[in-house]
């Protein structure tokens, strides 16, 4: 889950200190988030999946589809 974070925030991009303004993390915490190092409560899996565009089953290596299941409206 960690690395797929990681590769994420690479792909687009951004490094760890624009990621950590963006979710309301200190630069060292959110580096703690990559190297495994803290646990990841479920906002704020939704959170990194916000980010990305992707669903939190593929950060949580459920899937190796990122897309989102569209939404029933």
């Amino acid at each position: 889950m960690y690395q797929r974070i990681r590769d994420l925030r690479e792909d687009n991009d951004l490094t760890q200190k624009e990621v950590a303004s963006i979710l309301s993390f200190t630069h060292s915490a959110y580096a703690k988030i990559e190297r495994g190092k803290r646990i990841l409560s479920a906002e704020v899996l939704i959170k990194i999946s916000n980010l990305y565009d992707v669903n939190v089953d593929y950060l949580l290596g459920l899937t190796d589809l990122p897309y989102r299941y569209p939404s029933k409206k």
